[in-house]
């Protein structure tokens, strides 16, 4: 994990016991919130493996396998992969030359957002929209310079208003209209899991998010991840939530 990449900030040095028992806060926090959680098996060579959800995308039942836009994460797919057939999930892959990485991709109500000019380029995009068109999806691209992954500059509440810290995301426009974007005082506030209707899951880094989200009438359950932000890491890329 100290030697996973970093791309838009410097790389400092990761406390790797306090990464494991951050990491262990987090799963507690799920299955505290009533998740099940399965992990899958590791992948050891692949510093950034932890990082789960850049490896596939699932809508309805089908998982949808990434290709990674940097190749060291490539080899990560395979167990994720695996670790879907098991539980019954249809699978079909992003092909070459096509890359797309799972948190590059912000999925509500039926709309689609994908990053583009990261990891995920215009091929991995476009095949994504025909694997989900076909389930009913509208896919939309949207424009990303300032950070690695889309869902590292937004993300969406339960009432599908999507959050993000300004200076960090490229459009806002994108999202001005419909559903609505809110401006987040931190950065970490710009990261979201929706747990329920009411409640998500965000990182103790921003407290004055907290009480934002506080004030219109969410439940906020915070985790301690400092250790995965100094990998550009956050609440969403530690897991893939499976809903029936």
């Amino acid at each position: 994990m100290a030697e996973g990449l970093v791309t838009h900030i410097e790389r400092s040095s990761i406390d790797l016991g306090l990464a494991q028992r951050q990491w262990d806060g987090y799963v507690a926090a799920l299955r505290d919130e009533g998740w099940e959680t399965i992990e899958v098996p590791p992948a050891d060579d692949c510093p950034d493996a932890v990082f789960v959800e850049d490896a596939v995308v699932v809508h309805g039942d089908l998982a949808v396998i990434s290709r990674p836009g940097a190749d060291a994460r490539k080899p990560e797919t395979v167990a994720v992969e695996e670790t879907l057939r098991e539980l019954g999930y249809r699978i079909a892959r992003i092909e070459a030359p096509g890359t797309l990485d799972g948190g590059d991709v912000l999925k509500h109500d039926g709309t689609v957002w994908v990053g583009l000019g990261g990891r995920t380029n215009q091929d991995g995009l476009d095949q994504l929209a025909a694997l989900l068109g076909a389930l009913g999806a509208q896919v939309v691209g949207v424009p990303l310079t300032k950070v690695l992954h889309l869902k590292s500059a937004v993300t969406a509440l339960p009432d599908g208003t999507v959050v993000g810290y300004p200076p960090l995301v490229d459009d806002v426009s994108v999202w001005q209209d419909s559903p609505g974007f809110l401006d987040v005082p931190e950065e970490p506030g710009s990261h979201v899991v929706l747990l329920d209707d009411s409640t998500v899951l965000m990182s103790t880094s921003a407290p004055r998010t907290a009480d934002l989200f506080a004030a219109r009438g969410l439940r906020v359950v915070a985790v301690d991840l400092t250790e995965y932000e100094k990998l550009e890491g956050c609440v969403t890329c530690l897991s893939v939530r499976l809903r029936g």
